[in-house]
């Protein structure tokens, strides 16, 4: 995917709301994403950084928003930026970066960052490996979630460390095909 020439905000908010409904939300891939959903609860920023420093900077300007907003009003962001680390392996060390700001904004361990890719690679997997669906999204996305909510849901959930494997069967019973009409389908 090259970056486009002109970013078209509404046209990726709306993949990303479908991403968001039909594959995590639809297939179940987080259960805990269902109720904040519902509840208006989860803010889409889509970047139109040019730069990693001005998506690092848009980062900690969310980061600090999500901190400074009730949960009940904001309990999870989706920062998406389609225009920037199109390429998963820099996208992977952005990552670091992203930690690194955390750190820096004295947020590690009350905000995590959850990551998914168009080309999500899960370490000693293939490229085509089904298993990586779980994590891919048609834009790259950086997660800022609450750790406390985290814990909440992880909490009332039972048995929360089944989740990756069901997530794994789940797309695998899909297949490659199976998720491309997920996503691509027409609105039910």
């Amino acid at each position: 995917m090259n970056a486009p020439a002109e970013l078209d905000v509404t046209a990726v908010e709306a993949a990303t709301r479908r991403w968001l409904e039909r594959a995590v939300i639809g297939l179940n891939l987080c259960p805990f994403a269902k109720a904040v959903h519902v509840r208006s609860q989860v803010r889409i920023v889509v970047s139109d950084a040019g730069s990693e420093s001005a998506l690092l900077a848009q980062l900690g300007e969310e980061l600090l928003h999500l901190r400074d907003t009730p949960a009940d009003l904001v309990d999870t962001t989706l920062l998406v930026h389609p225009l920037l680390l199109d390429d998963f392996l820099d996208y992977n060390d952005f990552l670091d970066l992203a930690d690194a700001l955390l750190v820096e904004l004295a947020l590690d361990g009350e905000i995590q960052i959850a990551s998914f890719h168009p080309r999500y690679q899960f370490a000693d997997t293939e490229p085509d490996d089904v298993e990586n669906l779980t994590n891919r999204a048609p834009f790259p996305i950086l997660h800022l979630l609450r750790e406390d909510s985290v814990e909440r849901a992880v909490a009332a959930y039972p048995e929360p460390d089944a989740i990756i494997e069901r997530n794994i069967a789940t797309v695998r019973e899909l297949g490659h095909a199976g998720w491309k009409r997920l996503l691509e389908g027409p609105e039910s």
